[in-house]
């Protein structure tokens, strides 16, 4: 972790993913403003009017570290996660229901080759991916992709309603 936060302190985001180190430089208005209008637009399932099930809280958490099976180290912009992770001082290890990505000029290749694929394979069931520069949205799940302009509201697997 120490490598990590010296990249921190650098203005660096690094992620390793099946060990290849990747970085990109920290986000700009654009990007953290668009994070926080899509957390902000995040509905959590209504409770069954028989209590048969308790629907998923859909807690969001922005720009944290996700240590997943394979050991690789990924910095979504933001996960969600059904209930609260245990960890609160180090790398979270649930593996969360769904991610957003918000594109950065430059890094696009990292958001939208790299990044669906292998959250699909460590059990995300929703990833998607948002250009706010060209307002296209990709959805990513294990057996389809949709594309959409934004604004779209968006219904997650877990049940969890997001406007991106």
């Amino acid at each position: 972790m120490e490598l990590l936060e010296r990249a921190d302190q650098a203005g660096i985001r690094l992620e390793m993913v099946r060990g290849l180190p990747i970085w990109e430089a920290s986000p700009v208005v654009r990007h953290q403003r668009a994070i926080d209008r899509i957390r902000r637009s995040l509905v959590a399932p209504q409770v069954s009017p028989l209590g048969d099930d308790t629907p998923c809280a859909c807690i969001d958490i922005a720009d944290i570290y996700i240590r997943f099976l394979d050991g690789s180290l990924k910095r979504p912009d933001v996960s969600i996660f059904c209930r609260e992770p245990d960890e609160l001082d180090e790398a979270v290890t649930q593996v969360p229901v769904a991610v957003i990505e918000v594109i950065s000029k430059g890094y696009e290749a990292k958001d939208i080759e790299l990044g669906p694929q292998f959250y699909l394979a460590q059990g995300v069931q929703d990833v998607i991916v948002f250009n706010p520069h060209t307002l296209t949205v990709q959805h990513f799940r294990a057996s389809e992709t949709m594309r959409w302009q934004s604004p779209v509201k968006i219904k997650l697997e877990c049940g969890c309603v997001v406007v991106i």
